[in-house]
């Protein structure tokens, strides 16, 4: 059997998808999910073979779901149109279902499920990163911490710092780690807000307070939060401009 989870929240369309999939009893529908919260938990208790995901959803985005899977299955979406989403889901899904889902494109994406079942870790790494150009993916970040999902604007991180293989956030409530680079988030937030000070840190301009010469050609920058961070001289060419200086 091939396992699968249906992870939408709404009923209507989770009934059309278990209607449609009749028609494929070698598939075995193991649980069904209204958001991703107990997407996540049902993933990792079940390990399907793949599973039907929507986009938008309370909570957290289908997306935004997927950052936070350990092992990622094969994904089909079922989805509202959304341009970003659309050119993510032609590169590197499974296949994509507009709503309202229709029986003939339901079975086409079915039979490329096949040769799409193995090494989706790779391909769901490229998909997010496709996606994160979409502009509702900015003003917020979703991590993991001791099991518990936190939800964080981007306006309440105070810097940002490489750390091996993710990106360590600084809030005023802690430190949380992403599992991207700092060329992603370079990318993706808003240059008029965050800036890249050095290869190791990007800042929120709003907690610069103080920036001095620490020795010839080496500055400092000081944050409210009283934390001392390096600025390289690319970094304090890009600071000055950023800061009208």
């Amino acid at each position: 059997m091939i396992r699968t989870i249906l992870i939408d929240d709404e009923p209507l369309a989770r009934d059309v998808v278990k209607h449609y999939l009749k028609l494929f009893p070698e598939v075995e529908v193991v649980a069904e999910c209204s958001d991703g919260f107990e997407g996540i938990k049902a993933i990792a208790h079940h390990q399907p073979d793949f599973i039907f995901l929507d986009i938008q959803m309370p909570k957290i985005s289908g997306f935004e779901m997927l950052e936070l899977v350990e092992k990622h299955p094969a994904v089909i979406f079922t989805t509202a149109f959304d341009e970003y989403a659309i050119k993510a889901f032609e590169v590197n899904a499974v296949d994509y279902l507009l709503k309202p889902i229709e029986q003939n494109r339901f079975e086409q994406a079915m039979q490329k499920l096949p040769g799409r079942l193995h090494n989706t870790d790779a391909v769901t790494k490229e998909l997010l990163d496709v996606a994160a150009l979409s502009p509702a993916q900015h003003n917020r970040v979703v991590v993991k911490k001791n099991g518990v999902i936190k939800i964080i604007a981007v306006s309440d991180i105070h810097y940002l710092e490489a750390d091996d293989d993710y990106v360590k956030l600084s809030t005023a409530e802690g430190i949380y780690h992403k599992n991207k680079t700092m060329n992603f988030f370079e990318r993706t937030l808003e240059p008029g807000q965050f800036i890249r000070i050095h290869r190791s840190y990007i800042i929120n301009l709003a907690q610069v307070t103080r920036i001095e010469l620490k020795e010839k050609d080496s500055y400092v920058v000081l944050l409210k939060s009283d934390i001392w961070l390096p600025v390289s001289k690319t970094g304090y060419v890009k600071l000055k401009a950023a800061l009208g200086m």
